[in-house]
């Protein structure tokens, strides 16, 4: 057998392109790769008995968890004795134990919640105060918490029948995406980094993206193949733009990154980790992934290095675009990544065996032979294997589903089995909407963890799945001849929707599907403090019709008045095929749709609409009525705010396609009365956004601005923070960004400063093309917008930071106004 397969690797035509030792290590996977009998968990109870053994002692683990209840309920501080257990206690997987306190507790413990983790034990904590005290948490800028129906210490609820053993059913439940860090972490100070470790805590993630920092790791790796910080300053992009300076999409866009930034995040980096250590979870650090400076190619000449193409600059600037890929079959890739790996443990210490590497991602090998993606593959795993012999690759699966017609099955399984069994772990990134589990025999046999996206660019809009959540994770795991290992949330931008990331955490710990109506009215009085009979029918509501998207289209927000088509409406909209790059995310598709307000022609842009209008407002009418008994609720500010803004900008959609069917008939009259409505409608929701705190443009600057330790950081960081959430990427006089507007966000401010001159003026010259009976000057419109956006995007004139005016007055009016 060994001999026909030499000789099969011998008459291979990319045979040219790999290396002896890669030979060897694709010789041995195959032989590891023959048919097994053991299971999946088997497969990778090696890694996960080792990262067992990393985990710091109970004492410090409950030492940690004590101080998560201390910084969420301080009061209570005696009312909870933790305790580390082991698996054993579990049958051998992950699992809290809640129970009665077993001794005297006048003034003492209460319950006592058992974990074979810290993570474990702040999940049972939650749960407890979930379900027992009727309590919630969420993040801050989705409302935050309600305890007040927590009772005070000496009275909690007892559990009845000996206590609540909760198990995982997979061992790992996965956190965040790879852009995260750049759409919601940026500017992000170690206050803010406690706060999300113990929300990760309480949700029960323990196996957290952690890519903070990693710069100044490959300032120190770079520096050792002689390259200078001169080289990384047009390597690196700026502090907003680095996930896509990392994944080799762009360079220097928003930089040169100062020295105090490189400090600056490696210290933050090292009390995340050291945090997440004393939790019990294992981070999932960066590994190279052949991203390189331009000035490598210079030092090392005769290494195979490839400069890519274009990813989405208006005209393929060199300044941005075009970065240099390093193939992993040339001997120099191992080293560096080897190098990069020691770096990390050096720096760091030994804190994982996990590792993230995308060299495919959006970057297809330069032939579709299986044997060269093999050995690709196997290079990958050799330079983190040489680095921890341990390694483990966790690698996101999104190129089997953007570039499908490149990774058949063939070359799917090439690169699968590409690493010995059990050492390579697949995130199904999009498993709630398009699960490719199921269409590759579970990932031809290689572990895999089911993911929810949901979200993309950071958008705010209402919108989820809650039918597949509830039941997607479930049909996975007992599915025939499984390799589910977990679950994971892999959202581009978090702080939003927060009944998504509620239901979705719960299921790290379901075995079975959730009733989801029946979970929805524990969740509403949980979420609000109490139970409100309209609260509960505008959620059946909600429920049926924006939490059940199911016409398979990712929701990136793409309402007009956060993403004002750039079109000229003398031409039918569908004959102008969309420019955006499907490597920032896939192709948004347009396509005909009801509006509950009046049917629309397929050749105008249509935003997404995927329920009833109707049934909506009749849900923000419930959600206004019940205002007398929850005008003090944090969360209800918060909910009320986003559902009137949802029901807002819908409404904007239509009153925009009314100005451009105005425009087409050339009624100057009509065009003007829905143009000014439109303008108008940008004016109302901007004042209701600014009346809560969690939509403010303000804040995001601030924080941005807070990070800089003197004025030329202050400028360059505050011009990164308006640029991402703005035009993104490069523009020309005559061309916006090809990503504009794909961070857009309802933020009072962004409306009223950005958002709204944008639409004023484009009104203005369709409004003028039709007085003087002249064409559209669609270029002459865009000089003048992108010239302004130019200067917004540099511009330094503050936003405010704090929320004016009573939210429910004026949700009322605009109900009143609009909707009545």
């Amino acid at each position: 057998m060994a001999v026909a397969i030499i000789r099969i690797l011998n008459n291979s035509p990319t045979m040219k392109f790999i290396s002896g030792d890669v030979l060897i290590i694709i010789f041995i996977l195959f032989i590891t790769r023959l048919p097994q009998s053991f299971s999946t968990t088997e497969a990778i109870q090696p890694s996960l008995t080792r990262l067992d053994s990393k985990r710091l002692s109970p004492s410090v683990q409950e030492s940690a968890a004590k101080a998560v209840l201390g910084r969420l309920l301080p009061t209570h501080l005696l009312s909870f004795h933790f305790k580390i257990v082991s698996k054993d206690v579990c049958g051998g997987q992950g699992c809290f134990l809640i129970e009665n306190y077993d001794g005297p507790t006048e003034n003492g413990p209460e319950i006592l919640i058992k974990g074979t983790t810290a993570v474990e034990i702040a999940s049972g904590l939650h749960w407890y105060i979930k379900y027992f005290c009727g309590a919630h948490v969420s993040w801050d800028k989705t409302g935050g918490v309600q305890l007040a129906s927590v009772p005070k210490p000496g009275s909690l609820p007892l559990v009845k029948d000996g206590g609540v053993l909760i198990q995982r059913p997979v061992p790992w439940n996965y956190y965040q995406n790879v852009v995260t860090s750049s759409y919601s972490y940026v500017w992000w100070d170690w206050e803010r980094w406690e706060k999300e470790i113990d929300w990760m805590a309480l949700q029960g993630i323990n196996l957290p993206l952690a890519f903070s920092g990693q710069e100044a790791i490959w300032q120190k790796v770079f520096m050792g193949f002689n390259i200078s910080m001169e080289d990384l300053n047009d390597f690196f992009g700026g502090p907003a733009f680095l996930a896509w300076a990392r994944m080799g999409n762009l360079h220097t866009w928003g930089g040169p990154l100062s020295k105090n930034w490189l400090k600056q995040q490696l210290v933050l980096q090292k009390k995340i980790l050291s945090r997440m250590a004393e939790l019990g979870m294992t981070p999932v650090l960066p590994s190279f992934s052949g991203n390189v400076p331009a000035a490598l190619k210079t030092i090392f000449p005769t290494a195979n290095i490839t400069r890519l193409g274009d990813w989405n600059t208006v005209d393929g600037d060199p300044h941005w675009c075009c970065t240099y890929l390093l193939n992993p079959s040339d001997p120099l890739f191992v080293e560096i990544g080897e190098a990069f790996i020691k770096m990390q443990i050096k720096e760091y210490g030994d804190v994982t065996d996990i590792y993230n590497c995308d060299t495919f991602n959006e970057n297809s090998p330069p032939t579709n032979d299986t044997i060269y993606i093999s050995s690709l593959g196997a290079a990958v795993y050799k330079a983190m294997s040489n680095g921890d012999k341990d390694a483990v690759w966790l690698m996101q699966g999104w190129l089997f589903y953007s570039d499908s017609t490149f990774w058949k099955p063939p070359q799917m399984k090439a690169l699968l089995h590409s690493v010995p069994v059990g050492k390579m772990i697949v995130l199904d990134l999009f498993a709630d909407v398009k699960p490719i589990w199921a269409t590759s025999s579970q990932f031809y046999g290689t572990p895999y963890v089911w993911c929810l996206l949901h979200n993309f660019g950071g958008n705010i809009e209402m919108y989820g799945t809650l039918d597949a959540i509830s039941s997607g994770p479930v049909d996975a795991r007992i599915s025939k001849n499984s390799t589910m290992v977990g679950v994971g949330m892999c959202m581009e931008g978090i702080e939003q929707n927060p009944v998504v990331y509620e239901l979705m955490s719960e299921m790290a710990f379901r075995k079975e599907k959730v009733q989801v109506l029946e979970w929805l009215k524990t969740y509403t009085h949980r979420r609000y403090g109490k139970s409100v009979q309209q609260i509960k029918e505008a959620w059946a509501i909600l429920y049926h019709t924006v939490y059940n998207c199911t016409d398979g289209i990712a929701d990136h927000n793409i309402d007009f008045i956060v993403k004002f088509p750039d079109w000229d409406p003398s031409i039918n909209f569908g004959s102008r095929p969309s420019k955006l790059n499907s490597m920032h995310t896939f192709r948004l598709r347009t396509r005909s749709r009801r509006f509950s307000f009046q049917e629309r022609s397929s050749d105008l842009p249509q935003a997404h609409l995927w329920y009833s209008t109707h049934e909506v407002v009749s849900a923000l009418k419930l959600f206004l009525a019940a205002g007398n008994d929850l005008a003090g609720s944090l969360t209800y500010r918060y909910d009320l705010v986003d559902l009137t803004r949802q029901v807002m900008s819908k409404l904007a959609n239509q009153v925009y396609l009314d100005a451009i069917n105005a425009f087409r008939r050339k009624d100057v009259k009509a065009l003007n009365i829905h143009s000014q409505k439109f303008i108008q409608l940008i004016k109302d929701i901007d004042v209701l956004l600014a009346s809560d705190d969690n939509f403010l443009l303000g804040t995001w600057l601030e924080s941005a601005k807070l990070l800089a330790e003197n004025p030329s950081e202050m400028r360059q960081y505050e011009w990164n923070a308006r640029t991402q959430v703005t035009m993104w990427f490069d523009t020309t006089p005559t061309n916006q960004s090809k990503l504009h507007d794909y961070a857009n966000k309802f933020w009072s401010g962004l409306l009223e400063g950005y958002y709204l001159p944008r639409a004023s003026s484009y009104f203005s010259y369709l409004s003028k093309s039709l007085e003087k009976n002249e064409s559209f000057k669609l270029v002459e419109w865009r000089k003048q917008w992108i010239s302004f956006s130019n200067k917004w995007q540099a511009g330094l004139e503050l936003y405010p930071v704090k929320a004016q005016g009573n939210f429910l007055t004026i949700a009322k009016a605009l109900f009143d106004k609009y909707l009545s």
